[in-house]
């Protein structure tokens, strides 16, 4: 079962996801919350697999909530605005996911699935405006505190993680259990000190870019991380 906490401020709002996640039946809600602090607050409290998170909220707003909460759960953003400031700065807070809130209701809940897995997920209304402007970024420093610290294989799972590919996708190339990729992934943000497995894959992308990692630059990305 995978326990959500839902903050939004709007109560008709946190109404309509709590019917849409009460629905499936391996979710369940176990918390709501009006404002970012009170979030922080269940979340400490709770410790639910993922808090749906809304952007803008009163008391504390929902990228500093992150911040605070990115530590011990993973975040999952939701919001009715996709302005750069919201998707860089959650994404910098430590989020695992990215949507929008016309998101339909079958890929929400899966969503959730997919962040409560370890993986991570963006809309892929921004994914592309989110590259290039990670692209368009000055490379990454000659130093990357941690990467020297990364095993062969480590750097094997970094290198996929910056290619977009999901646990499964890892685990079936590099040959080894899906478990085993989720320790690897676990140990990777560790030494590099990464609260989520997006800053991971961005990482391992600019890293790619200088050369510093041995990483393919040109590989593709995706929606999910």
């Amino acid at each position: 079962m995978i326990d959500v906490l839902v903050a939004d401020d709007q109560a008709a709002v946190r109404a309509g996801l709590v019917l849409i996640l009460g629905a499936a039946p391996d979710v369940r809600v176990v918390g709501e919350a009006a404002d970012g602090a009170r979030a922080v607050e269940l979340a400490g409290e709770l410790r639910p697999d993922v808090v749906l998170m809304d952007v803008r909220m009163p008391r504390l707003d929902g990228i500093a909530a992150t911040r605070r909460i990115a530590g011990f759960t993973d975040v999952l953003v939701l919001t009715t605005f996709d302005m750069d400031e919201y998707v860089f700065g959650a994404l910098r807070a430590g989020a695992a996911g990215f949507l929008l809130k016309d998101v339909d209701a079958d890929r929400l809940v899966e969503a959730v699935r997919t962040v409560a897995a370890g993986e991570g997920i963006i809309a892929p209304q921004v994914t592309r405006r989110l590259i290039g402007a990670f692209a368009a970024r000055p490379a990454a420093p000659a130093e990357v505190p941690g990467l020297a610290e990364l095993t062969p294989r480590e750097r094997e799972v970094f290198g996929c993680l910056g290619e977009g590919l999901s646990n499964g996708q890892i685990a079936s190339r590099l040959a080894m259990a899906e478990t085993t990729t989720k320790t690897h992934v676990s140990r990777i943000l560790g030494k590099l000190g990464l609260a989520s497995r997006v800053q991971a894959a961005i990482l391992a992308q600019e890293t790619a870019a200088t050369g510093l990692s041995g990483l393919d630059p040109h590989k593709g990305s995706s929606g999910t991380v």
